[in-house]
């Protein structure tokens, strides 16, 4: 695991920015393009407004880029609470990507079938090399959950890569997510967290005893390849270690 602890949340979005670009860069040169799956999200938003901005814009090739989503919301691509919604104004429009490269949960269909269809629409893409995205962003939930592994849900026993419809039944609704296997098969793994409100569960995360039933993000850690922390001070206050980047 590479922990990176900032003083603000801003120097945060910057370092995820630069580590995005690089990675976006890295694998572009090795492999010929950029397979990533965005997170949903306010904190995520910013990357995305910062990377479509003119300090980044210019430094990855953006038509060799291939967008996912690590879980969307059942709702419409139309609604306010769609996270391809969210990417698509912060991201996609700002840097006109073509449709061709955008791999959008279809939430017309049924949560299960919409399920089933994205993993089938992954594994076309991917096609005979083994379905592994260059890189996974992640934020974190103040009860513990990422993508939409959420506690006490039975996606959180999956064995086998896949996407998976969630039913969360405090918030009598669905959502559509990658589950572990298939995010811990990526080359990389960012988790963007920041502010004060994220502390216990960054704690119970990296710190605590396992017990994925509480605390689903700790199922998450990069196979083969990285898994990195962009932190900021405030949401790292609870950590008993500190390692910052160097």
């Amino acid at each position: 695991m590479n922990l990176n602890v900032y003083d603000t949340a801003d120097e945060v979005l910057t370092a995820l920015a630069d580590y995005f670009v690089k990675i976006g860069n890295q694998s572009i040169s090795e492999r010929g393009r950029f397979t990533v799956a965005l997170s949903g999200g306010s904190s995520p938003k910013k990357l995305y407004e910062l990377l479509a901005s003119t300090s980044y814009a210019d430094q990855l090739d953006w038509e060799k880029v291939y967008f996912f989503f690590g879980d969307e919301r059942n709702v419409p691509q139309d609604h306010k609470d769609s996270n391809y919604l969210m990417a698509k104004k912060a991201l996609f429009e700002p840097l006109m990507i073509s449709p061709a490269q955008i791999f959008a949960v279809d939430t017309t269909f049924e949560p299960a079938e919409a399920a089933a269809k994205y993993w089938g629409l992954i594994t076309a893409f991917f096609d005979d090399d083994e379905v592994s995205f260059d890189l996974v962003l992640l934020g974190l939930g103040d009860n513990s959950h990422t993508a939409s592994l959420f506690p006490h849900t039975p996606v959180l026993h999956d064995t086998t890569p896949g996407v998976k419809e969630v039913w969360l039944e405090d918030q009598q609704v669905w959502r559509i997510t990658l589950n572990a296997p298939l995010i811990n098969d990526a080359r990389y793994i960012a988790f963007l967290v920041y502010g004060e409100g994220k502390a216990i569960a960054v704690h119970h995360i990296l710190e605590d005893e396992e017990d994925i039933e509480e605390y689903p993000a700790q199922l998450i850690d990069s196979i083969a390849g990285e898994t990195a922390w962009f932190l900021d001070e405030p949401a790292a206050a609870n950590l008993e270690s500190e390692e910052e980047e160097e």
